[in-house]
């Protein structure tokens, strides 16, 4: 999640018509204090039961936890993009999730390309 943080501004235009959401087994307690603790600017959500993830296919059973899966949901609600799981070392993953991104939610053209 630090490569999120890290990259936010470039890979979501600032959170511009965009909204990250990670979702992890762990306790809502725990996904708190590490968010503030480590400055996200993105939201958690806590999938204690696994709900979430196996109706996804984000759901690991062997060793118990949501994979590293990635969606992304277009304006129009429905998914348009999925990475299972997403390659967080591979710097090409972040430069196809900001083109997927781009393309769903473009960012603003500068006041002299109008």
């Amino acid at each position: 999640m630090e490569a999120y943080r890290d990259q936010y501004a470039t890979l979501f235009n600032n959170g511009r018509n965009v909204t990250v959401i990670g979702i992890s087994v762990d306790p809502d307690t725990a996904l708190a204090s590490w968010a503030r603790d480590e400055d996200f600017p993105v939201a958690f959500a806590s999938d204690p039961g696994s709900v979430v993830g196996q109706q996804y296919g984000a759901y690991d059973a062997k060793n118990k936890v949501d994979n590293r899966s990635l969606f992304v949901v277009a304006p129009n609600g429905r998914i348009a993009y999925v990475t299972k799981p997403f390659k967080v070392l591979t710097p090409s993953a972040y430069t196809e999730l900001a083109a997927v991104v781009d393309s769903l939610s473009p960012p603003p053209k500068p006041e002299s390309a109008k």
